[in-house]
């Protein structure tokens, strides 16, 4: 019985060996080939590094400042002419109350007040012949709210329970309202003017974010505002909590203030995390991912147009090899293995391009960088696939060369 001789066929370390000895002939060509998956790959993982670094960082400030914070007011309702009025009035000791909550790390009631006279003067220090006023911006306050706003006492002090207590006529002012009323210290005893009543200065005040307009007003104890100013109980009630504690604050905190009824009071409490980071790196990589996918596509042309051209310098090698008996298979997948191999060196490099690019960018802007490492390990991938769909019309086009047309156009 006859044996059936086979074709010599190549095995995988053959096929491999075969793939990559032609890739470092031209290293000018192996480079610019490169180059263009390299910049696509790098382009992807350091948006993706980066978007994520910079939400990270935005969320930080975002917990710092707006999720720290709660604020309580009554329910309204609309009253016969269509205006909005309370529903409920807040106890005076509403900020003991909620300050009693585990999660709250301080609290404070404010409530704005309005002047008959229609501004706050004040004989400035810098200029004693001139008397400065400014437009009202007043809030009456209990002890609590500069730990509450997180700000500092740039000088002086803040008032304390005893004043409020006493309802003693003492305003701290912000520190933009001190600048325009000419009040840069406190130990000479400065007072203000409100409605013809004179308030002791006792302190300045500056950092204020979480209610950025307390720079730009004047403050009173709560007791003064009661005894000069008629207030009858706070308008709204501000805590500062920990992060991630607002859902249940917001049931607890109702049902402090109002008990029987916690339907009379809305709080306005932060989710347990923020939306703003998620939102911002999905803008963000939705951009910067469109323009490396852009960078990517012309690298994969570029790989696609150099293995063209190579599968076009080797005709009479590829006829030569069909003639000593490689199927049409083995040299496709000759061709697909080098677009692979120059696709995975591109995104090899390119991955880790991008990872130093995002850690750079974060030690430059102090950040904590932020990237899963399966981003890079996707990078290189991607920068190989990009290679295996780049190289298939090339490798197609190889294995359709007839070795007689090959050998004799040689």
């Amino acid at each position: 019985m006859k044996r059936r001789v086979r074709a010599n066929r190549f095995g995988w370390n053959d096929l491999l060996a075969e793939a990559t000895s032609d890739i470092g002939v031209r290293p000018g060509r192996l480079v610019a080939t490169i180059a263009g998956a390299t910049l696509g790959v790098a382009a992807l993982v350091a948006t993706i590094g980066l978007a994520g670094t910079a939400s990270a960082q935005i969320e930080r400030q975002f917990d710092a400042v707006a999720s720290t914070q709660v604020v309580a007011s009554p329910a309204t309702a609309k009253d016969k002419d269509g205006k909005s009025v309370a529903t409920a009035a807040l106890p005076e000791d509403a900020a003991a109350r909620v300050a009693r909550l585990a999660g709250v790390e301080a609290s404070a009631t404010l409530s704005p007040l309005d002047l008959r006279g229609g501004t706050v003067s004040a004989v400035s220090i810098t200029d004693p012949s001139a008397a400065a006023a400014v437009p009202p911006t007043i809030y009456a306050t209990s002890e609590g709210l500069l730990s509450t706003a997180g700000g500092h006492v740039v000088t002086g002090r803040f008032f304390d329970a005893g004043h409020d207590r006493r309802g003693d006529r003492v305003a701290v002012l912000g520190s933009e309202t001190a600048m325009a009323l000419g009040i840069t210290r406190v130990d000479s005893q400065p007072s203000v003017f409100l409605d013809g009543r004179a308030y002791a200065v006792i302190g300045i005040i500056s950092g204020t974010e979480a209610i950025g307009d307390l720079v730009n007003a004047l403050v009173i104890p709560d007791g003064a505002a009661r005894r000069d100013f008629g207030l009858r109980s706070p308008a709204t009630v501000r805590a500062k909590i920990v992060v991630g504690a607002g859902p249940q604050l917001r049931q607890q905190i109702a049902l402090a203030l109002f008990p029987d009824q916690p339907d009379d009071v809305t709080v306005g409490a932060p989710p347990a995390s923020s939306t703003v980071s998620s939102g911002v790196q999905n803008d963000l990589t939705t951009i910067f991912a469109a323009v490396g996918l852009v960078v990517l596509l012309v690298g994969g042309l570029g790989i696609a147009n150099v293995t063209m051209l190579s599968v076009t310098e080797r005709t009479s090698e590829i006829g030569l090899r069909r003639a000593l008996g490689a199927t049409r298979r083995q040299v496709a997948a000759q061709f697909v293995v080098e677009s692979v191999v120059v696709g995975g060196l591109g995104g090899l490099i390119g991955a880790a391009l991008g990872v130093f690019t995002v850690v750079g960018v974060a030690v430059v802007q102090n950040w904590t960088p932020v990237l899963d490492p399966f981003i890079a390990i996707g990078g290189a991938l991607l920068g190989a696939l990009v290679g295996l769909i780049a190289g298939g019309l090339p490798a197609r086009r190889a294995a359709r060369v007839e070795p007689v047309v090959a050998l004799r156009g040689s």
